[in-house]
């Protein structure tokens, strides 16, 4: 399946080479747990079932952390309208729309293929955009489906959640079973952790790179499909300020799913943590934007505006 989404080689090529590397890591991980925790079967049975659980379920669980629920066209018949017009437009399979009630203004797409995918929005998105700020995001979100790297953010990340899971339950079998245990026992153990720890270092420095690079091919790609990057400006500016205004503590739930986002619920430009972002700075996403207005010859707007009537919102 080619949709109309300008392809993006350099994305291609990163994503080629994150999963390579990552595969390399990840038999090298199941062949050290095998040699230290002398049991192919556990381990073969830990890793297949997360896998499993991570990619074919994918777009389950984010509906349910997010606390997000698909929604037909009577419900949100605007909503709808936007993803099928851009649906068309990009020549791509629709797919399945759900909102989340939360008040943070955001957006996320989730699913293992462009045929099992889905788009969420937050009401909090729909409350404060402007029809055309949400057909920017919309378009943004529909190009990581295109491009197929929400598929493989979902397995790159599946080796650093074995590689955690690995660490509490060697820390724990530790901490409450020391009493029962020889030195040789401890000993594995404290290896497993340190494999397991090294492992998930490793997974989250490559998954993180490749995520700020895929968010600057999303805007990229967003901007050319709907020839408006301003208004993508527009709606990443208002989006970010108004995360920057919600309490940390708020945000922290969320936090976990902020490589799926449109933009990271952090409530701060990043600082030295850049390296280890998601996402790349508000500042790097403006700027590209502006450089593609300019190449079609589109007058810059400012995304500082307040906040819009929206025109996706709930019907009736």
């Amino acid at each position: 399946m080619r949709s109309r989404f300008r392809s993006d080689r350099r994305l291609t090529l990163r994503m080629t080479i994150t999963l390579f590397l990552l595969g390399l890591l990840y038999v090298g991980f199941v062949a050290a747990l095998i040699v230290l925790l002398k049991s192919w079967l556990l381990v073969v049975v830990l890793v297949g079932a997360v896998f499993v659980a991570q990619f074919w379920f994918s777009d389950r669980i984010a509906l349910f952390a997010m606390r997000g629920r698909v929604v037909e066209r009577a419900e949100y018949p605007e909503l709808h309208a936007v993803v099928d017009r851009l649906c068309a437009i990009a020549d791509m399979p629709k797919p399945v729309v759900a909102v989340s009630g939360m008040d943070m203004p955001n957006a996320f797409a989730t699913g293992r293929d462009p045929d099992h995918a889905v788009v969420c929005v937050t009401t909090g998105l729909l409350r404060r955009l402007e029809p055309a700020e949400l057909e920017g995001v919309l378009a943004h979100e529909l190009s990581h489906v295109a491009h197929k790297d929400v598929a493989v953010i979902t397995v790159a990340s599946f080796l650093g959640v074995v590689a955690g899971l690995v660490v509490r339950f060697a820390f724990y079998s530790q901490l409450f079973g020391g009493g029962r245990r020889d030195q040789n026992t401890a000993v594995v153990l404290a290896t497993v952790i340190g494999v397991s720890a090294a492992v998930y270092a490793i997974s989250f420095l490559l998954i993180r790179a490749l995520s700020r690079y895929r968010e600057l091919a999303a805007d990229r790609a967003a901007a050319l499909l709907t020839g408006r990057p301003s208004a993508l400006a527009a709606a990443l500016t208002k989006v970010s300020g108004d995360i920057a205004r919600i309490p940390t503590k708020d945000l922290r739930t969320a936090q976990a799913f902020n490589a799926f986002y449109f933009t990271p619920a952090t409530g701060k430009e990043p600082g030295v943590e850049r390296f280890f972002s998601t996402h790349p700075s508000l500042e790097q996403r403006l700027e590209q934007l502006g450089r593609i207005s300019a190449e079609l010859g589109e007058a810059a707007v400012p995304g500082t505006g307040g906040a819009g009537t929206g025109g996706a919102g709930k019907a009736g």
